[in-house]
């Protein structure tokens, strides 16, 4: 495991206002960080440490690890968990399907006999050929963490299992790697216990290896999202440095917030913009306190409040109609997910 110190970049290189990556199909994606969250990412770095982020859903939780990534100029590898996930696929997979149809072929394609009558391969060829057509090797795939360890032997690794490698947009591996564990709280409490080893050493061994996957270079980031659905192992969380990602509970923070981010995200600055994202604002903080109040949950928060401007500014376009009109029209959609309770 790398022992030199690196150079951690300060607060303020987090703080202008972040363009993500772009994906096909989906609108621009900016991130806006908190001055307490570049702290715990500076923190996380500087302790070697995985970073657990508590917080409901919508409030940020997963740009939080790309953002991350684009300041500091390193690869972003991530996966989401869920409830057929195991904690070996974190580390590497093993692609069982595939060796069995490769074994099929070869044994259908075995040699034939020749005109002696005799096998036109000895019976120990045939063995040793099969053998290294279907090394183990070939089929074990690279994940997330084994990338972060180790990029130059994940890409040997998946040139050999013809594993396609991990996209890299303006980043250098040189950096050091982030990697994003989104929603481990969806799994098995095997999960995040089977990583203890691996996060705790910095090494792991894949099947077919003598050696071990190292970290070599930069400790990678490790960033970990819960959802709070399921209660993580205490061992695990001692491992991790933890953020608690959290909306203002305040209304006329919440609001304040709310707005600055919607200027972030669409850039308008004129009166009419301002007043149709301190309405909607306006109209998020209310459904807030209407879901606490009838103990729903999750409760309505960022994400949702960018998605009624962006309805409202998309249907908006070549019409007449006031966006305030459509805001009230579209609201129920987006802000009135849950049911109402019953007695």
């Amino acid at each position: 495991m790398s022992t030199s110190p690196r150079a951690i970049p300060p607060v303020a290189e987090f703080l202008p206002r972040i363009k993500l990556l772009d994906e096909p199909g989906l609108p621009e994606q900016f991130h806006i960080f908190q001055e307490n969250s570049a702290q715990a990412i500076r923190a996380a770095l500087a302790a070697r440490r995985p970073l657990l982020v508590r917080g409901e859903p919508g409030v940020g939780k997963t740009q939080l690890a790309e953002a991350a990534a684009r300041v500091l100029k390193m690869p972003f590898v991530s996966q989401i968990v869920d409830s057929r996930t195991e904690s070996r696929d974190l580390l590497w997979s093993f692609d069982a399907v595939m060796r069995l149809a490769d074994a099929q072929v070869a044994a259908a394609l075995r040699p034939g006999v020749g005109s002696n009558g005799n096998p036109t391969e000895s019976r120990d060829a045939l063995k040793k050929a099969l053998k290294a057509e279907l090394n183990v090797a070939k089929y074990v795939r690279p994940g997330p963490l084994w990338w972060a360890f180790n990029w130059e032997d994940a890409q040997s690794q998946a040139a050999c299992s013809e594993t396609p490698e991990p996209e890299v947009h303006d980043a250098n591996y040189l950096n050091g790697v982030v990697v994003l564990i989104d929603e481990i709280d969806k799994a098995d409490a095997d999960v995040p216990n089977g990583l203890l080893e691996a996060l705790g050493s910095g090494r792991f061994k894949p099947l077919g290896r003598d050696k071990p996957v190292q970290i070599k270079g930069p400790p990678p980031l490790v960033v970990i999202t819960t959802n709070e659905e399921r209660v993580l192992p205490s061992a695990f969380v001692r491992r991790c440095l933890v953020h608690h990602l959290t909306l203002p509970e305040k209304d006329d923070e919440l609001a304040k917030l709310l707005i600055k981010r919607a200027a972030a995200h669409f850039g308008s600055q004129d009166e009419k913009s301002v007043t149709l994202f301190e309405k909607a604002a306006d109209l998020l903080v209310a459904a807030r306190q209407r879901a606490k109040d009838r103990l729903v949950s999750p409760l309505p928060g960022q994400a949702e409040y960018l998605d009624l401007l962006r309805a409202v500014r998309n249907l908006h376009v070549g019409t007449k109609e006031d966006p305030l009109e459509i805001l009230e029209s579209v609201r129920p959609f987006l802000l009135e997910k849950q049911s109402e309770t019953r007695s």
